[in-house]
């Protein structure tokens, strides 16, 4: 039996997977996880039917997987810090200070601007939603503002944060894969992201005009709530500095989040002598539950712990493990090669990257893969043509890292829906950052406005 998969095949495995993940979510309204299992468990059925050893299937999905081990860890921390960072008063201290901050009648495009501050300082999308994200959530709840719209305003911003920082993985992994220079790397996209940014700030500054009634007595109710139940004092404010100045001396992340967790603890521990270490534990592992009597923080500050990442971890070992199949047995490979040999004009080519980092986004729901999976397949086009690799680099970013946000069994997507409550489809269209970033890109590479080609063609 061949074992070769052909074009047409590879490319109806794909189309066959994208409607099963589709219907499954979006047409019955499934959790991911279903969906992704089904689709690996028909995968390796028809695999066997083709007649591969059992050994490469499991070999595809070992490699795969093996790529998560960090990104787990590094969730499970997350959801250690959000549990520690209500107990201490971290996030009710953040949501107090807000609320005499942000102007009421500025908060939309006020809340993207501090996400994007604050993401580009720390370099970590699902840190800047999981801390100071959850803080401007529970203030947009409390004003009343769809909290779709907050949403879209808090992803927007940390997206945009984590693909300008260069302490961003997804941004050094663009350059790695690529073998441009970070920081040309960052300068370079500044050409698609500073008009996306822009256009953002724009959108969110327009729809938070239709928001001007405000309930000042419901943010009065809040915040006596917050005070009453939670330490709100201006010594929250360490373990933010702690995380500036860790991204500014670039301490790896997991260094990085330890530290966070034991100052938090020890602030827990000096606010209240008499808590437990069997209440530490439970906090940790199930996270904090709010029982203040008020309604909106209950459902605020009720979250975090390692329980509350378990769904998104489960998600991550699924998507890697069908991405390495169809990367190990080179479902991929067959579908993308016939393409991009054809591709000769600069607009095209970058617009296909864009669209095969979006593609691998919805197939594997994974933005590590959607970014090195298109960099490996276009990389010689890109050098035929004589384009400089940073404009490869831009357009891996453009439609990989920053589109996972929106894909419902996407890894970036489950985990901001599952720590803002908000599902991927409601907050997904006001996401404008993340839709704008792939529409600039392409029309540079159409125009050739900010298009970097490699010295020698440039001569």
């Amino acid at each position: 039996m061949n074992k070769q998969i052909s074009f047409k095949e590879a490319v109806t495995i794909l189309i066959l997977m994208l409607v099963m993940l589709g219907w499954g979510v979006i047409g019955f309204g499934l959790s991911p996880q279903i969906p992704v299992l089904t689709v690996i468990a028909l995968l390796i059925f028809w695999l066997q039917i083709r007649g591969f050893e059992w050994e490469e299937v499991m070999k595809g999905i070992s490699q795969g997987i093996s790529t998560a081990i960090v990104p787990i860890f590094i969730f499970l921390l997350i959801g250690t810090l959000i549990a520690v960072w209500i107990q201490a008063g971290i996030i009710p201290s953040l949501m107090v200070l807000g609320f005499h901050m942000i102007s009421s009648h500025f908060f939309v495009p006020s809340v993207f601007l501090v996400c994007s501050l604050v993401g580009l300082a720390i370099g970590s999308g699902f840190t800047t939603v999981s801390t100071v994200g959850i803080a401007l959530f529970g203030m947009g709840s409390t004003l009343g503002i769809n909290p779709a719209l907050t949403a879209g305003a808090i992803i927007s911003g940390a997206v945009f944060g984590d693909k300008m920082s260069p302490l961003s993985d997804s941004t050094n992994l663009a350059s790695a894969v690529t073998e441009a220079d970070l920081f040309d790397h960052i300068k370079n996209m500044m050409w698609s992201t500073i008009p996306a940014f822009i256009g953002s700030l724009l959108f969110f500054f327009f729809l938070g005009q239709s928001n001007k009634a405000t309930s000042l007595a419901g943010i009065a109710a809040v915040e006596s709530s917050l005070r009453q139940n939670f330490s709100v004092s201006f010594w929250a404010a360490l373990p933010i500095i702690l995380m500036f100045a860790s991204a500014w001396k670039k301490v790896p992340a997991i260094q990085t989040l330890f530290a966070n967790i034991f100052l938090s603890v020890a602030m827990i521990f000096v606010q209240n002598p008499g808590f437990k270490m069997q209440k530490l534990a439970t906090l940790i592992e199930s996270g904090y539950v709010s029982n203040s009597g008020n309604k909106t923080v209950d459902a605020l500050l009720t979250r975090g712990g390692i329980s509350s990442m378990m769904g998104t971890v489960s998600l991550i070992i699924m998507t890697l493990a069908l991405g390495g199949i169809l990367m190990h047995l080179g479902i991929i490979d067959s579908a993308m090669k016939p393409l991009v040999e054809r591709l000769k004009k600069p607009g095209w080519l970058i617009l296909t990257t864009i669209m095969a980092g979006i593609g691998i986004n919805l197939f594997v729901g994974e933005q590590y893969l959607s970014v090195i999976l298109p960099a490996n397949a276009f990389k010689p086009a890109y050098k035929r043509i004589g384009l400089d690799p940073l404009a490869l680099s831009r357009a891996l970013e453009d439609g990989g890292s920053v589109i996972n946000y929106l894909i419902p069994w996407g890894v970036a997507g489950s985990f901001v829906a599952s720590a803002l409550g908000v599902p991927v489809l409601d907050f997904l269209p006001f996401t404008m950052f993340s839709l704008l970033s792939p529409v600039f890109s392409i029309l540079s590479g159409f125009t050739g406005i900010g298009l970097k080609w490699k010295q020698e063609k440039a001569a």
